[in-house]
């Protein structure tokens, strides 16, 4: 039969027969599209094929990092602090927290990052953030989605880090809203990417201490929409966690707007020398 030929499924019509015509025909049309998908994505492989956004050299898969590359990223992975993300040298059992996770708990509930700051981790995020590579974004906000599964199964909606209305002039993208629609687009989660607003301008938190990067992130942020938020579990999404001064700040102003639970995911971490 002709659908059987073409490798399509048993036949479903009335008596067991040939299906409809237009069934079949919507099969055939379907069978066609995939094929024809099939043969561009290969012949856009042949003429420019894949290459590791990081090297350039070549890989199997547009998007991928190469073996190289991926080896230079300390991927975070269990047994870390359940509060903190923060990995641990040896498994201290389910819901362990870290020292500092206990003696001076966080505003927020969990924090989760895909990797380590530094080497390759570092580089993903220097070269989306001031290189313009956009086209990193999918790649990253879909190692966040898998490295943030457990938040994103207890989340209602994404808000990514807002940027000063200068600062996105400047830059012309927040990269913060960019993976927390790769994250939300792979997790089904809705993002909210006018939920906050930057409303004072602030100096680069680059080379701050603690303390001045809380002084810094004072009165920063505000809530562009308190009913969006109210009574829901928030993922906050970033780019980079340091000291962690800007999602503390950003995280009490969601509190005040009663946001029912505030998550942090990010896409790498600093964690202190002797704690990996």
């Amino acid at each position: 039969m002709i659908w059987r030929m073409a490798g399509l499924p048993a036949a479903d019509g009335p008596d067991g027969g040939e299906p409809p015509a237009d069934d079949l025909g919507r099969r055939l049309i379907g069978l066609a599209r995939r094929g024809a998908r099939g043969l561009v994505s290969g012949l856009v492989d042949m003429a420019l094929p894949p290459s590791c956004p990081l090297c350039r050299s070549l890989t199997a898969s547009v998007g991928g990092l190469c073996p190289a590359c991926w080896g230079q990223i300390r991927f975070i992975e269990r047994p870390y602090c359940e509060r903190l993300g923060t990995p641990f040298p040896y498994d201290l059992g389910a819901g362990a927290l870290s020292a500092p996770a206990i003696a001076d708990p966080p505003v927020f509930d969990r924090l989760r990052a895909v990797a380590i700051f530094d080497g390759g981790a570092r580089d993903l995020v220097h070269d989306l953030k001031y290189r313009d590579r956009t086209d990193l974004a999918p790649m990253m906000g879909g190692l966040m989605a898998r490295a943030g599964r457990d938040l994103l199964a207890d989340a209602d909606v994404i808000v990514p880090v807002p940027l000063h209305p200068f600062r996105l002039w400047q830059r012309r993208f927040n990269q913060a809203a960019l993976l927390g629609a790769e994250i939300g687009r792979a997790a089904g989660v809705a993002v909210l990417p006018d939920g906050l607003r930057r409303v004072r301008r602030t100096r680069r938190q680059v080379g701050l201490e603690r303390r001045e990067r809380l002084d810094n992130m004072r009165g920063a942020f505000a809530l562009a929409r308190p009913e969006a938020v109210a009574g829901r579990r928030v993922l906050l999404v970033d780019d980079v966690y340091t000291t962690g001064a800007t999602v503390e700040s950003v995280t009490r102003i969601l509190r005040r707007g009663k946001a029912a639970r505030v998550d942090v995911l990010v896409f790498a971490r600093v964690v202190a020398a002797g704690t990996s």
